[in-house]
């Protein structure tokens, strides 16, 4: 295990490197960086030539990318287009998205996985078809759409909650903002946990287990969830960074000061360093959800073994 680890490690700095290399030249290659730092008005052509002096960017694309990142090693990500650190916006913005994030995991796996493990058991009665058409039409609505109803009937005409999460974003007020976003994935989820039961209950295992005379329950939990869980972990491990990146409609609707929240104002004000910045963050945590969905799967299932 130890050894795969390691191997998985140095596996993840090509990714990292080719990844941050690609977002990179397409933020600083293909925009104007100077245009964030003169406002709406363009600056004379000494400020201009200044500040590309100031940002190295007077330097070859690969050498401006060898400095950002050896900026980045050293925990300095440049300044946003208000003046702030961009460290200080993720210090901020990160803890926010992260809380929202875990809300919308624990939709997902107790929901998703609940009604997938019903469905499952229940193939082709009135519960399965009820499920299966919800969750098409789940899939079907925009999160945009979803939210703002949402919103309007449970913040506006009832009185429930908060039309808009506050600065601190405390766990009680991001359960509605939490299912918003979820609630895509959760029908994913649904669905795929529903697939993967009716797949392996007509496996070997199950009906030797059945044929022992083993409890119901502990067939289910112990057997056939257990295997059923590998394709789910796989989705939930690859949407943890999904979320945290793709929450920024959820966050305009609620009014989240989270990641999308710095994401929407970084590519509104052509801000570079802000938008490179969080999605550098964005990629190591993709590439360590995905490192730790792969060793759950020897959890999951005993006769998987990493050499």
């Amino acid at each position: 295990m130890g050894r795969y680890v390691i191997r998985r490690l140095l596996q993840m700095i090509p990714v990292f490197i080719g990844t941050t290399l690609l977002i990179f030249f397409m933020v600083y290659a293909l925009g104007d960086p100077v245009a964030a730092k003169c406002g709406e008005r363009a600056c004379d052509p000494a400020t201009a030539a200044q500040i590309r002096k100031d940002l190295y960017l007077d330097h070859p694309l690969w050498q401006q990318y060898l400095h950002y990142m050896g900026q980045i090693f050293q925990g300095d990500f440049g300044t946003a287009y208000n003046g702030q650190q961009v460290t200080a916006l993720m210090g901020s913005a990160f803890p926010v998205t992260l809380r929202l994030t875990i809300v919308a995991i624990l939709f997902e796996i107790i929901i998703g996985i609940t009604l997938g493990v019903i469905t499952g058991m229940r193939r082709g009665r009135p519960v399965d078809t009820g499920a299966l058409l919800l969750t098409l039409i789940v899939i079907s609505i925009p999160t945009f759409v979803t939210g703002y109803v949402l919103q309007y009937l449970l913040g506006v005409k009832w009185g429930v909650i908060s039309p808009s999460v506050s600065t601190g974003a405390p766990f009680n007020e991001l359960i509605i903002p939490g299912l918003v976003l979820a609630l895509v994935s959760l029908a994913y989820v649904t669905r795929l946990t529903r697939t993967s039961i009716v797949e392996n209950a007509r496996a070997d295992y199950v009906r030797t287990a059945i044929a022992k005379g083993l409890p119901r329950g502990r067939v289910i939990t112990r057997h056939l969830l257990r295997n059923s869980l590998i394709p789910v972990v796989t989705f939930i491990g690859t949407d943890i960074g999904a979320l945290m990146g793709g929450a920024i409609v959820t966050e305009r609707i609620f009014n989240i000061r989270g990641v999308g929240f710095q994401l929407y104002q970084g590519i509104l004000r052509l801000d570079s360093a802000t938008v490179v910045g969080f999605v550098t963050i964005l990629v190591i945590v993709f590439l360590v959800a995905n490192l730790l969905v792969d060793l759950l799967y020897a959890v999951l299932d005993p006769r998987i073994r990493y050499a």
